[in-house]
């Protein structure tokens, strides 16, 4: 007897979750009304007959540029009805970059805001027919000659039945999702993702982490990155929670308040915003007197550390059971302190091209400084690894692993292993019970003269721990170890001024002080690690960097 599977593409797993919670908060903004799950798929429904209506179906792109915003989650989830592929575009990219993206992806139509109107140029761009204001999904004559689609009449439908069954229809293999990981105008690298590889990751994550009707998430990180917009956003309506967007930039002040109205138990973040709330609100507290006296022994900085989570706990809301970290290397001091203080935090690995979960654990079986097992149904494992360290390249493979590079069969060739495992690029070794343990990225290992691996987030993250430090990059130039600091001058001024002879000196002679700060940031790394992995020159970064949406730096723009 044979048996029966589910389809596996996105609009029918929706369609289930709404039958299953009609009545539900599935979307608001943090202070907005709330959508329920029937209200929201009424919303989809109408905008997928629109866009059908203009001819849009299956074969063709739509793109989306906006800010996180329940209409976002609406754009994404109609395309997907039309049978259609989205194509997220990330807000900070420039106009050149989004018009090489909607040339390259072929893009029939775009939904932006309007905030961001200005860096779409339809003129520079023949297949795009349509312009659509995500606001109110009003659309603007881009003078672009119309067709006039043929709508599905399932979209007029209220038969439930008719219409979860005329969505199980959209073909698993079909490519929901183009995600350009670069936007530059030589290059462009859109990562296909197919209804069964984001499917089959939420499906595989939901092993590891369950998510149940009550929860609640909140969103701080762009739906057009692959991380929020699989587990952030797909993964909690499929299960019934609710999801939260903030309707501006989180700073700290907006974070604060979001959490103290919503209790949110799920988050996805990355390092830097814990890192950042570590830097600025845990560690000052002990920084001095009797508590920087109890803090360097360990049973003490356990019991400071535990008060702390305690505190930190009550500003999240009280409430969470799944901080997710992923997207970077986090720092050891500051998940010692997650570790210490029984917060409950998770490390996760993964990338675009894997839709992205590689590995993860469930809080309560988390190690320190592992980012977990494989997720059921997916395969992990090293490949040339080195009999010294047990380190080697991490390959995958699964039915979340994407389809390949749009219209780039060479690239999409380069990156799978004759035996069809896909090379992420990253190194690490595993324990012996499977634990994956992430080192770095392969291109970026420095190689030290004693023929060890120097792998430069670590050095970075001893670095970032200067107090003067916001952020900083390592890597190497003719032999030796080059690091370059953007510093937080508002708390180098704040120190100069509490000291009243040195403020005017600092003053009068800036530039002087700045290099007598790189030298004191220069000692304070070198005394901290190995000989093969100190620094020979530190440089300033007088701007912050440029960074990706998961707010690693763009090592690339600065590195010849």
């Amino acid at each position: 007897m044979s048996v029966v599977t589910e389809p596996k593409n996105i609009p029918y797993y929706f369609c289930k979750s709404v039958h299953q919670n009609p009545d539900r908060p599935a979307l608001s903004f943090v202070d907005g009304e709330v959508i329920s799950y029937s209200v929201l798929s009424d919303a989809v429904m109408r905008l997928a007959e629109k866009l059908s209506s203009f001819g849009i179906g299956t074969g063709d792109q739509v793109a989306v540029l906006a800010p996180n915003s329940p209409n976002w989650v609406i754009s994404y989830l109609a395309i997907l009805y039309t049978g259609a592929t989205v194509v997220p575009i990330l807000n900070d990219f420039t106009e050149t970059e989004i018009t090489n993206i909607l040339t390259h992806s072929e893009s029939k139509a775009v939904i932006v805001s309007s905030n961001l109107r200005d860096k779409v140029r339809p003129d520079l761009m023949p297949d795009l027919k349509h312009i659509i204001s995500i606001e109110n999904f009003s659309v603007e004559p881009t003078g672009q000659q119309s067709e006039n689609g043929q709508v599905n009449s399932v979209f007029n439908s209220c038969d439930p039945q008719l219409i979860l069954s005329a969505l199980s229809r959209i073909p698993e293999d079909q490519v929901a999702a183009i995600i350009y990981t670069s936007g530059t105008t030589g290059f462009s690298k859109g990562v296909m993702l197919t209804h069964k590889n984001i499917v089959s990751n939420i499906v595989s994550t939901y092993g590891i982490q369950k998510i149940i009707p009550t929860d609640r998430m909140l969103s701080i990180l762009p739906l057009s990155h692959t991380y929020e917009c699989t587990l952030g956003f797909l993964m909690p309506l499929f299960y019934g929670a609710s999801v939260y967007y903030l309707a501006g930039v989180p700073s700290p002040t907006i974070l604060l308040e979001a959490l103290g109205k919503i209790k949110p138990t799920l988050m996805l973040s990355v390092p830097l915003v814990i890192e950042k709330i570590y830097k600025n609100r845990i560690l000052p507290k002990f920084a001095s007197g009797l508590p920087k006296v109890l803090y360097s022994f360990p049973p003490t900085r356990k019991l400071l550390h535990r008060i702390a989570g305690k505190k930190l706990m009550e500003s999240f809301g009280g409430q969470i059971h799944f901080f997710g970290i992923g997207g970077a290397l986090l720092d050891e001091s500051v998940e010692r302190f997650l570790w210490e203080a029984d917060f409950p935090y998770q490390i996760g690995y993964g990338l675009t091209e894997t839709s992205p979960l590689v590995a993860g654990t469930p809080t309560n079986k988390h190690l320190f400084r592992s980012t977990g097992f494989c997720p059921p149904g997916q395969e992990m494992k090293l490949i040339n690894i080195n009999p010294a360290t047990g380190e080697g390249e991490i390959v995958t493979r699964g039915d979340n692993v994407m389809k390949g590079y749009y219209k780039n069969d060479d690239l999409t060739r380069s990156v799978f292993t004759p035996d069809g495992w896909f090379r992420t690029g990253d190194l690490g070794y595993m324990d012996k019970s499977g634990r994956l343990f992430f080192k770095g990225r392969l291109k970026n290992v420095i190689i030290g003269a004693n023929g060890k691996n120097i792998y430069p987030e670590e050095i970075e993250a001893v670095v970032n721990r200067h107090k003067f430090v916001i952020e900083s990059i390592v890597y190497e130039m003719k032999g030796k170890l080059i690091a370059m600091v953007h510093l937080d001058y508002q708390k180098v001024e704040e120190f100069y001024n509490q000291l009243k002879d040195n403020a005017q000196a600092f003053q009068d002679d800036m530039e002087n002080q700045i290099k007598k700060i790189l030298a004191e940031i220069q000692h304070f790394v070198n005394m901290q690690m190995n000989v093969h992995s100190h620094i020979a020159v530190i440089i300033e970064q007088p701007v912050p960097f440029e960074k990706t949406p998961t707010m690693k730096i763009k090592k690339y723009k600065y590195i010849a």
